[in-house]
């Protein structure tokens, strides 16, 4: 009889405790994306320039979506890869979007200046983009393929090898297995 207790006792506690390691042993700051290998949420957005540039119009093409602030120390960090990466792949069918979220046009159009950002960019003022991917922090960053599909996301800064690499999964449709992150950490 008490064999049975002892039994019943583990029996309970031991997925509680798997339960608790596995919780511990994860950010919990973390989202998975659902949206890697669907196609990428439709949009349009209103360029700093005053045109407007829709999803759709990139079709066939890979895409950089780039989701960024002006007071973002990891945006502030990638924005010159960024734009190295833009000048070496511009012909190449490939095109990167920057959307600024939380920001003011002001500080956007300063962000821009400062880093002699070329590739277009446009201001997700409703959120609405950035709600719909599932953006939880900044930078965020999704390749689409020319399909249409997101074949990776990064969550964090990312660095001119990991661009280019992504890029050349994009252009021949392979989607990553999981999403990247950044080695950005807060002082918080």
């Amino acid at each position: 009889m008490p064999w049975r207790r002892i039994l019943l006792t583990l029996a309970v506690i031991l997925p509680l405790v798997g339960v608790l390691a596995f919780g511990f042993s994860r950010d919990p700051r973390y989202i998975a994306s659902p949206l890697i290998g669907r196609p990428a949420p439709p949009f349009t957005v209103t360029l700093f320039d005053g045109k407007k540039l829709s999803l759709a119009d990139l079709r066939g093409k890979v895409v950089f979506l780039n989701f960024w602030a002006s007071w973002c120390p990891p945006c502030r960090a990638e924005a010159r890869d960024l734009e190295a990466v833009w000048q070496r792949y511009r012909d190449k069918n490939i095109v990167f979007l920057g959307i600024d979220i939380q920001d003011t046009e002001k500080e956007a159009f300063a962000f821009l200046k400062e880093f002699q950002i070329t590739y277009p960019n446009g201001r997700d003022a409703s959120g609405k983009i950035s709600i719909d991917y599932g953006v939880w922090g900044i930078p965020e960053t999704f390749f689409i393929d020319p399909e249409g599909r997101i074949t990776y996301k990064h969550v964090g800064g990312l660095e001119y090898p990991i661009i280019v690499a992504k890029l050349d999964e994009a252009r021949r449709g392979l989607i990553s297995a999981k999403e990247g992150k950044g080695a950005y950490q807060s002082i918080r």
